[in-house]
């Protein structure tokens, strides 16, 4: 295998990429999806926390809230009112002040504050909010005031915002779709094309012509994955980490794009056949948007050691040792999908 001749077919795959609709569509769709979901969902443009407060004693608290610039505070009249107004999402957080709360605390007595959390309020405006009464306490008291928080979770009871929990089938889309379909499509194009018998007249050989597709294939849908957490605001300090387990899943991916694009013979067959493996590539993502579903169900299918780590390491801050045992199961596949590539590779050339 020559890796002269390599860069030159990859120069020839970069130069007509842009000519293939599925390269454009790896870029434009993961980025429009990124953009839809931050919309929906708050990340692009969100607006300010929300605070509800029930104030019985005209407490200094309530005024210290409505002076945050960063904040948006709403007064309730009963504290079942502002209840349902967090259970149904009108306010992030919702604070109960009884008629001698500034005093209890100024006398440093041991005293309760109740507070609402609406269970899909995105995690920042809760952290934001729980630091501010914080330190409006302080404040108030002058040190660390004896008061005990309590806290009740309204709405849905979910630790991961929608726009979390569809971050994995986002993800697994743009590796799986632009590693898979690019090399794929190319393979089976230039033998419509019958350009494939060109280029196997010249001194390259079939397995230089699948290492230069599924090279761009890779590397673009590495880069668009990427992008996704970034703009799903899912960046990670351990990014050397992300975009190694995400290679690992674009190879496999890439590998198995190959072998489509040898075997199946016109483009509407490649494209018949994506849609048939669909449920499979991208399971893992669409039981993890249903908690209700047992989630070791996942690990039946092979994109689950590429997508669970890179959200454990954005998500739950894993780190190598956390997901050593997917990235051994990932590299397998690879190896086997990379064997079994080669008792077919003959198809090229006979095609």
């Amino acid at each position: 295998m020559s890796l002269r001749r390599i860069a030159a077919l990859l120069y020839r795959e970069v130069g007509q990429g842009p000519k293939n609709f599925i390269f454009i569509f790896t870029i434009v769709v993961p980025l429009g999806l990124s953009l839809a979901l931050g919309l929906i969902f708050g990340t692009f443009f969100s607006g300010k926390p929300r605070l509800g407060i029930v104030d019985a004693g005209n407490s200094r608290l309530t005024v210290l809230a409505e002076s945050m610039p960063g904040l948006i505070v709403q007064r309730f009249v009963s504290a079942d009112e502002l209840r349902d107004a967090t259970a149904r999402g009108a306010v992030d957080v919702g604070l109960v002040l009884t008629a001698d709360f500034d005093q209890r605390v100024a006398s440093s007595q041991a005293g309760e504050l109740t507070v609402y959390v609406w269970g899909e309020s995105l995690l920042r405006d809760r952290v934001l909010i729980g630091t501010a009464i914080a330190d409006w306490l302080r404040e108030l008291a002058g040190h660390e005031p004896p008061v005990t928080i309590k806290t009740t979770l309204l709405g849905a009871n979910n630790d991961l915002t929608w726009q979390q929990r569809l971050l994995p089938l986002l993800v697994l889309m743009t590796v799986v779709f632009g590693a898979l379909m690019l090399p794929a499509s190319s393979l089976v194009s230039e033998k419509q094309r019958r350009t494939l018998n060109a280029v196997l007249v010249t001194p390259a050989t079939p397995a230089e012509i699948y290492v230069a597709k599924a090279i761009v294939g890779v590397v673009l849908s590495v880069v668009m994955a990427l992008l996704v957490l970034a703009l799903n605001g899912a960046w990670s300090r351990q990014i050397g980490l992300v975009v190694l387990v995400l290679a690992l899943g674009a190879v496999l991916s890439a590998e198995f794009g190959v072998l489509l694009g040898v075997i199946v013979r016109d483009i509407n067959s490649l494209f018949a056949t994506v849609k048939a493996l669909g449920l499979i590539l991208y399971a893992p993502a669409l039981i993890a948007l249903f908690p209700v579903i047992p989630q070791w169900i996942a690990q039946i299918f092979p994109t689950f050691y590429m997508i669970d780590p890179v959200i454990a390491i954005v998500q739950r801050g894993a780190a190598l040792n956390d997901i050593a045992g997917h990235l051994t199961v990932l590299t397998a596949m690879i190896v086997a999908l990379a064997v079994g590539l080669k008792l077919v590779s003959n198809r090229l050339t006979t095609a």
